[in-house]
């Protein structure tokens, strides 16, 4: 029943997709009628496609074994919290996720401009019922990545992979993916606005939010990932330049670059050729990463390896660049700005320079991850690129970011006064000064180049975005009165685009400063310990108490308890070695469970100056040689042989029994599981009285917190930014033409009213600003009356 009402759901989706896209077509000449019928059919996408997946959930609760998806990533065994994430384990599963958000962001931005944009609309529709239909085609005609696909229901499933059974995994690949999916939005109002020629910052205001939240969800599907690598892998790391991690990142480096670059498009009407390539690169990146974890030509611990699907979503990939690039050459006399960037020293400029820096960044990953192809092209060897290499040239570029990101928010727009300059530089640049010299004289980091410079950058940044924060709260103050306090209140409300890109900007400086320390700064030692004794590592002394052991039915776990003490003070940590059985083996030897997946449990202490982070690597030898003599016992009793260990005699009869009558077998076969698990403990217990060795890893990671706090920092500002504003009250101007501006216009002039009395805008500087803001704000009115 529920793969037949599944199946026809998604067949209904494919279809509902298409009539959307044709019906979007057809009207895109005016025809009201036909764009309402395609908003519709996208809204009966998102209806079916959420049927789909809650028919999917319930499959997966309900342990359902004829549906191959749940069959082949659940079991009986599988925590409920655990089935609920499964089904984005499995690839059918993460492209039914893929379509689902899709219908979500689409019907949404379709809502959301259901009055505006008419010309562009039709086209946007077009464009994103047309992806949607791609992927629900890929499940329907494919082969081998239906999501209700049958086969014999098994008594049990074969269970999710044990490295995924980790909290982060119910949220780290849909954030992943409704990042992904979001860039869907921007890029089909673009080709909307390309093919309409309707080339003005229409459709940016229209798809800021969606690119935002787009950008957001995919910084926080990396972040978890990173958490998830440092505390469940048991490598000590939380980035790897692993080719599915880079193909998650250069989406979100591009999707950064373009975010400041349209804000250039909305103040000045320039960049209009790059934001659409910026575009179209983002779009196209976040489907190379849906490639990437499907077609198997690199090798990566987060991919599904070889699928049929590959081949299609790289043909998606190949229409998208070659059809988006020939639009944006045909449009580019309608693309060409009028105006110039007006002085260096303006924030258009270092947006560039900004923009500029992360697209090299997203080159040399984008080099870096594909070299094994490109190696494999030019000489017939396959050689990859190690993470040395990708830290050698992403590091200056990284940290000549960090310094643009404190110089941005300090200028004006179009022009700014050496004079004015100095004035807003001068505390950011003696605060920079005061901590490199600190930094030479306290601390050894001169020796670390790279993390030096960072650091000066990073104080240079951080102090200058608190000033802007203190200096918008005294021209607040300025111009509203009021307390201190509530003008910062007020100019943060009232100004949430700037003051939550501000806090972006503060989050990803405090995350690089956790970077650089953690990665120049770092202790690591190996250490081989018994129980009693102690080592001494970066001033704590480490001390094996005893070791621990635990037996389930699908695991062995061994840990340790470790005292750690320094400067009077301790505390105790439990790192383990769990050892899984593979799924779908039998499991009727004890040697079985070291022969699937291994995990490691780590000990952390987390602090705000650095972590603790130990993961044990348990002496097993003696205990192997037990277990392999004890299953040589059971091997006897399951042949029907009279054997050791001298307990299975009596099963041993019972399987002769069961050869002349098979109804005995299976009674036969549960002895012999309990016997096993009886034995298992017993072996167990005999690892503790062994006393033997461990190898434990310990790393002292300075200031490695600092990475997770500012990425929520940069979140929160990112959600500050997203969160809707008040509409300002228009202030109307001596010649009463303020009261009909419109909104962007509106808050150019605020901006600049601000900047002045923040004393980024010299007099003479605000007096030739806002005359020129004036003057395009009539001649705005003059085109188009509001």
């Amino acid at each position: 029943m529920t793969a037949s009402l599944g199946s026809a759901a998604l067949a209904l989706s494919f279809l509902a997709a298409l009539c959307a896209a044709a019906a979007a077509l057809v009207g895109r000449h005016g025809q009201r009628r036909w764009v309402e019928v395609s908003r519709r059919a996208v809204y009966a996408l998102f209806a079916l496609l959420t049927l789909c997946v809650v028919l999917i959930e319930i499959a997966f609760v309900a342990d359902d074994f004829s549906l191959n998806i749940v069959q082949q990533h659940s079991s009986i065994e599988t925590p409920t919290f655990y089935k609920l994430a499964a089904m984005w384990s499995s690839q059918e599963g993460s492209l039914l996720l893929w379509a689902w958000v899709l219908s979500i962001a689409s019907s949404a931005a379709l809502y959301a401009t259901r009055d505006k944009l008419r010309e562009l609309v039709p086209y946007a529709t077009a464009v994103m019922a047309g992806i949607a239909a791609f992927f629900t085609g890929l499940m329907l005609f494919a082969g081998g990545v239906d999501p209700f696909g049958t086969s014999p229901a098994p008594a049990n499933g074969i269970g999710l992979t044990p490295l995924l059974q980790h909290p982060s995994m119910m949220i780290h690949p849909p954030m992943l993916y409704s990042g992904y999916v979001a860039f869907t939005i921007p890029f089909a109002f673009a080709v909307g606005a390309l093919v309409t020629r309707r080339l003005d910052a229409a459709w940016i205001r229209a798809t800021r939010r969606f690119a935002l939240i787009a950008w957001a969800f995919l910084g926080l599907g990396l972040l978890l990932g990173a958490r998830w690598s440092y505390t469940e892998l048991g490598w000590g790391g939380y980035w790897a330049w692993d080719p599915v991690e880079n193909a998650a990142l250069m989406p979100w480096l591009a999707a950064t670059a373009f975010l400041h670059s349209v804000m250039v498009q909305e103040k000045r009407g320039m960049l209009k050729v790059w934001n659409a390539c910026l575009i179209v690169a983002t779009f196209s990146l976040a489907l190379l990463g849906t490639f990437l974890v499907r077609s198997g030509v690199l090798q990566s611990i987060h991919a599904f390896g070889d699928s049929t699907v590959g081949p299609y979503i790289l043909g998606l990939i190949a229409v998208v660049l070659i059809g988006s690039a020939a639009l944006i050459v045909s449009r580019l006399d309608d693309l060409r700005s009028e105006k110039r960037i007006d002085s260096l020293a303006s924030r258009e400029a270092v947006f560039l320079v900004n923009n500029l820096l992360l697209v090299a960044l997203c080159a040399t990953i984008f080099w870096g991850t594909f070299f094994p192809l490109i190696s494999e092209l030019f000489t017939g060897e396959r050689a990859s690129l190690a993470a040395p290499w990708f830290d050698r040239y992403t590091t200056p570029l990284a940290i000549l970011l960090v310094l643009f990101t404190g110089i941005g928010p300090l200028l004006a727009w179009r022009r700014v006064s050496w004079g004015s300059a100095k004035r807003v530089f001068l505390a950011p640049a003696l605060v920079a000064a005061a901590a490199a010299l600190a930094l030479l004289v306290l601390s050894d980091a001169a020796s670390h180049l790279w993390a030096f410079a960072l650091f000066v950058f990073a104080a240079f940044a951080l102090t200058g975005l608190g000033q802007e924060l203190w200096r918008g709260a005294q021209a607040r103050r300025v111009l509203a009165g009021g307390s201190l306090p509530a003008a910062l209140l007020g100019v943060v409300a009232r100004n949430r685009r700037r003051y939550g890109g501000y806090a972006v900007h503060v989050g990803v400086a405090v995350l690089l400063i956790g970077v650089a320390a953690s990665s120049s700064f770092q202790t690591k030692r190996d250490v081989t310990l018994k129980p009693g004794e102690s080592a001494v590592v970066d001033g704590r002394r480490i001390t094996y108490e005893r070791p621990t052991v635990g037996v389930s039915e699908e695991a062995f776990s061994f840990g340790a308890v470790l005292r750690v003490e320094r400067g009077g003070e301790g505390f105790t940590l439990r790192p383990s070695r769990r050892f899984f059985r593979p799924t779908g083996v039998s499991r009727r030897t004890i040697g079985s469970f070291f022969d699937g997946e291994a995990t490691s449990e780590v000990g952390l202490k987390a602090g705000a100056g650095s972590d603790l982070w130990i993961a044990e690597q348990p002496d097993i030898s003696a205990l192997r040689r037990r277990i392999r003599a004890a299953d040589q016992g059971f091997r006897a009793c399951v042949g029907g042989e009279p054997g050791t260990p001298p307990q299975c005699k009596a099963v041993s009869r019972l399987m002769r029994a069961a050869a002349a009558d098979p109804r005995l077998r299976p009674v036969a076969l549960e002895q012999i599981d309990t016997l096993q698990a009886a034995t298992a403990k017993r072996l167990a217990r005999s690892y503790l009285a062994d006393a033997a060795p461990a190898t434990f890893r310990v790393i002292v990671d300075p200031l490695v917190t600092w990475i997770w706090i500012g990425g929520l920092i940069a979140l929160a500002g990112a959600a500050l930014a997203i969160w809707p504003a008040r509409r300002a009250r228009r202030a109307p101007a001596a010649d009463g033409e303020l009261e009909a501006l419109k909104e962007a216009k509106y808050r150019e002039i605020r901006d600049a009213e601000l900047d002045h009395a923040a004393g980024k805008l010299s007099d003479e500087d605000y007096a030739i600003l806002d005359a020129e803001l004036r003057r395009e704000a009539v001649e705005m009115l003059d085109r188009e009356p509001v």
